[in-house]
């Protein structure tokens, strides 16, 4: 499906970005492979090459400009192209939860950073490239706090995910008409190692939030990656600045 093309992942070293990774490359696309965890990146560059793909890692901060500019140079630099991005990276809130008017301006500008900043900076980076190419597809990830409101995630999350979404059909607007689409990816609570409950007060949450969803569990990685690999492939064609819940239905349920 992907012979020949090349994407970028952040935050691939774990969960969703290790299991879009795997899958461009199961799909035979040449990934850069981005986190800022050298251990956990190589790890899943070890994991594709041991499948027969072809996959490079770069360490970046992906919340710095001079980074996200030097690992989309370099990415082009080494495979001479960028077809496809995948901008993951992100923090949820645990044990930092608190309401909006106890939350620290600190803790304030950390998830707005690493979640919202993140995403318009490899944006910003990659947009140009694949406008020399004359084509392109992004997925940005935000999550189905994006959509609706929510007093369990915390406000900062809740607000760095909707403003993906709106950051998302801004560029889908902007760019549509010169061949680069930019699509959202929404899930719900996701089986990875960073959503496992800290606490019995987590859990209790997890909990609640698993009784409204009509599948009654956690979503897998390969299951958000399998729409991620989607949006970006031709078979996505006409489908730009859409957010897509991946919830089985959880939000369906209060809109």
């Amino acid at each position: 499906m992907f012979e020949g093309k090349v994407a970028i992942i952040t935050g691939a070293g774990a969960g969703i970005g290790r299991a879009s990774a795997l899958a461009f490359a199961q799909r035979r696309a040449k990934v850069v492979v981005v986190d800022w965890v050298p251990e956990g990146g190589n790890e899943t560059v070890l994991m594709i090459r041991q499948a027969g793909g072809e996959a490079t890692f770069i360490k970046a901060d992906v919340t710095k400009s001079a980074e996200v500019e030097a690992l989309v140079e370099k990415a082009v630099g080494i495979y001479g192209r960028l077809d496809m991005a995948h901008n993951n990276a992100g923090l949820a809130m645990r044990k930092e939860w608190a309401p909006t008017a106890d939350i620290s301006e600190e803790l304030w500008d950390r998830m707005i950073n690493i979640n919202l900043k993140s995403v318009w900076l490899c944006m910003k980076y990659e947009i140009p490239r694949m406008l020399k190419q004359g084509k392109g597809a992004i997925v940005n990830t935000s999550a189905i706090s994006g959509l609706l409101g929510n007093a369990k995630a915390g406000a900062p999350y809740v607000a760095s995910k909707h403003a993906i979404c709106g950051l998302t059909r801004a560029a889908a607007a902007e760019y549509g008409k010169q061949g680069i689409r930019v699509n959202a990816v929404c899930p719900g609570i996701v089986r990875t190692s960073r959503s496992e409950p800290g606490s019995e007060a987590e859990a209790k949450i997890q909990r609640e939030r698993l009784a409204h969803s009509p599948a009654g569990r956690k979503a897998e990685p390969d299951e958000i990656a399998e729409a991620v690999v989607w949006l970006c492939s031709d078979s996505a064609s006409y489908i730009n600045g859409h957010l897509l819940p991946l919830d089985y239905g959880t939000i369906a349920q209060f809109v």
